[in-house]
């Protein structure tokens, strides 16, 4: 039986076929090698196993007894061993984990990217978003629940499919039939920009009027904010850090549905004419202004960033359509959102949001993973100390 220890996980490899015939030497093979590295985590690999009968399944009862109370994963399960597991309820009663299917997104049109990782068109009918391969699999089984939780709510997200692995990254495969991004659409017809972007935020009000309620299961977006707050350390003195939870906790609470990532990339106008939303990973639960506060970095901050260290290019591929149109994009979500029609509201009611954007802005940038102490401290003294602190001391109540 071939084993690995790793940072204190021992995996074991399961081949064959487990059965009457081999039950019994299995089982004293197993408990014993467990028995020999007490304390571990235990992992089941099952790609190489073949089958497994009610005698095999009594071997991996008896091995839940004696780690006590860890969960045991058992990994990279074929489907017809699956099955076994599935119809006899061991699904339940271990952490069984079916083998990913395998893509590949060569020769497929990329229809969105963003932080997280890239879009492409499959078929005709179903959609892949595909990670960054430092991104684990644990993170991209989150997004799809939480995807799916979303769809039962009664959110228009796309269905999703399976997690899936191409190359060396992790992915989600969707549903989607013949739609198109509205960032797409507006490059193909800006003309169109007050009616899609005048749905879109239609559509944003609607999903802001969903309450989630207890046991939702979504994460409270003010409960991490708070908890990024805290997580500085040394790079922010007490009373920084305490100026900044004191702004987030003036945030009224809302058991309000977000998006999370809510921008014309992330929205698809299916040929039928129907919005169904992509990219939902990050749908939680809180005050309305998280999701505006977002909308405001894609068409206030981002265009504005011009002539600094990304080119025209790379602004308009982030943006996914022309810079120019981001005035006006804006102006007509002001005007369906919010009811301010002329520049002198739109301008004011821009400037009563700019902290809470600035807030998140500096969230984003000091939140991402892999980023070097040296890199996250020049980042916190820019964004947080030059422009999130004293953009506090310019906040009004919020009032929606």
């Amino acid at each position: 039986m071939r084993t690995n220890l790793e940072d204190s996980t021992l995996t074991i490899y399961l081949e064959n076929r487990i059965d009457s015939n081999n039950a019994k030497a299995i089982e004293d093979e197993l408990l014993g090698t467990v028995a020999a590295h007490p304390g571990v985590d235990v992992v089941l690999d099952a790609a190489d196993l073949e089958y497994i009968s009610s005698a095999g399944l009594r071997v991996l009862m008896k091995l839940r007894k004696q780690v006590g109370k860890r969960s045991i994963p058992v990994l990279n399960v074929s489907p017809e061993v699956y099955e076994i597991f599935e119809t006899t309820g061991f699904n339940q009663i271990l952490d069984v984990k079916k083998r990913l299917r395998e893509i590949s997104v060569e020769g497929c049109e990329l229809i969105g990217e963003g932080g997280y990782g890239k879009v492409y068109r499959i078929d005709p009918e179903t959609i892949a978003k595909i990670y960054s391969p430092k991104i684990g699999l644990a993170f991209v089984e989150g997004e799809r629940a939480t995807s799916q939780k979303a769809f039962l709510m009664g959110v228009p997200t796309a269905i999703s499919y399976d997690v899936v692995k191409c190359g060396d990254s992790f992915g989600v495969v969707y549903e989607l039939l013949n739609a198109k991004t509205v960032a797409q659409l507006f490059n193909e017809d800006a003309g169109r920009i007050p009616e899609l972007v005048g749905k879109s935020a239609a559509l944003l009000k609607e999903l802001h009027r969903i309450v989630p309620g207890t046991g939702s299961g979504l994460p409270n977006r003010k409960e991490k904010l708070l908890a990024w707050a805290d997580s500085f350390g040394d790079l922010l003195t007490r009373d920084e850090a305490e100026k900044m939870k004191g702004f987030i906790q003036s945030i009224p609470d809302r058991d309000t549905f977000l998006h999370g990532d809510y921008h014309s990339k992330n929205i698809m106008v299916r040929e039928d004419g129907e919005f169904q939303l992509i990219d939902i990973g990050d749908a939680a639960i809180g005050h309305p202004i998280f999701d505006v506060a977002e909308l405001m970095l894609a068409y206030i901050i981002l265009p504005n960033s011009r002539g600094g260290l990304r080119s025209d290019e790379e602004l308009r591929g982030l943006l996914g359509f022309d810079l120019s149109l981001a005035p006006k994009v804006w102006g007509v979500l002001c005007a369906t959102y919010f009811g301010k029609t002329t520049p002198e509201e739109i301008g004011a009611l821009t400037q009563k949001l700019m902290p809470y954007c600035v807030m998140m802005m500096a969230f984003q940038a000091t939140s991402i993973s892999g980023t070097d102490k040296e890199a996250v401290r020049l980042r916190v003294d820019s964004l947080i100390r030059q422009r999130f602190l004293p953009a506090i001391e310019q906040a009004q109540p919020l009032d929606f």
